[in-house]
């Protein structure tokens, strides 16, 4: 009996210890989520405030007077925010479709078929990764002028169309198929390219989620290829036409400027929404081989 009352006040302390720990570590990431969450909490109070809200002091987090939908009703017809919207999803649509075809064709390769230079052309493709894309803006341009596709919607895509991340991620994450149940097609006489297409790629959705989630929102908000490659005003993509706006109202008209910000990040979160159990799913399978 003794030695239990000895134990029984570290044992306490042990309990109280963890429960700090976990008070401490929840606390901490709620305190990021209200840092991460914040800007997006004031982009769209700002986009309801009347502009004379917009320039008080000190500013207040929840509109005094919302106006309601105005300052989007305000977007639509001072820009030609659908025909930005349409350029946009056509772009990324396709870049995202086509590279994900590459990244997991490419991708079973490296991760199912041994080959000569296997090892060396993986970590070409993985080099490429920390060139920035800035170094080889020019040779790019070059070679798209002389395509004749400057000004053309296709500038924007071919570009696109293979990821060396996604390469990486698709690789990593198919190392993780049964190598049997692909031997297993190959016995019942099933071609090479039927597995992939029949096979590899229904179960690969995950880490397809998490690949396209990434390429997705790189291009939907991508600024600097297509402010190189587009000059007419009809092929603009949704950020050169909200550069475009911006500049144009500047910090006089803050509130209509938010409001098509929100108006331009909802598809990432409509695509998100969607997607984010395969996504999380895909991430974790992808990160467990090497």
């Amino acid at each position: 009996m003794a030695t239990l009352s000895l134990q029984h006040p570290s044992e306490r302390r042990r309990r109280l210890r963890i429960a700090a720990l976990a008070l401490l570590k929840y606390s901490l990431a709620i305190l990021i989520a209200i840092v991460m969450i914040f800007p997006f909490f004031w982009m769209i109070s700002t986009s309801f405030k009347p502009i004379k809200e917009t320039r008080v002091y000190p500013p207040t987090l929840v509109p005094a007077e919302p106006v309601g939908f105005e300052n989007y009703a305000a977007v639509l017809t001072r820009i030609s925010f659908f025909s930005y919207v349409k350029n946009s999803v056509i772009v990324t649509g396709a870049i995202t479709a086509g590279a994900l075809f590459t990244s997991a064709l490419a991708g079973y390769i490296f991760a199912k078929f041994n080959f000569r230079l296997r090892n060396l052309l993986f970590f070409l493709i993985v080099a490429t990764m920390m060139v920035p894309f800035h170094v080889v803006l020019i040779p790019v341009f070059l070679i798209i002028r002389e395509l004749g596709l400057y000004n053309t919607l296709l500038a924007v895509i071919v570009p696109g169309l293979v990821s060396p991340w996604g390469i990486f991620l698709m690789r990593q994450y198919m190392l993780n198929l049964s190598t049997e149940m692909l031997d297993a097609a190959r016995v019942d006489g099933a071609s090479e390219l039927g597995i992939f297409l029949r096979i590899v790629l229904p179960i690969s959705r995950p880490g397809l989620a998490a690949v396209g989630i990434f390429i997705f929102m790189y291009h939907w908000n991508d600024f600097l290829w297509p402010l190189v490659v587009l000059k007419d005003e009809p092929l603009r993509t949704l950020p050169l036409g909200l550069a475009v706006f911006s500049e144009g109202f500047g910090i006089s008209r803050w509130n209509i400027v938010t409001a098509a910000a929100v108006m331009a990040v909802i598809p990432i979160f409509v695509v998100f929404a969607f997607a984010q159990r395969h996504f999380i799913e895909g991430i974790t399978l992808g990160s467990s081989k090497g």
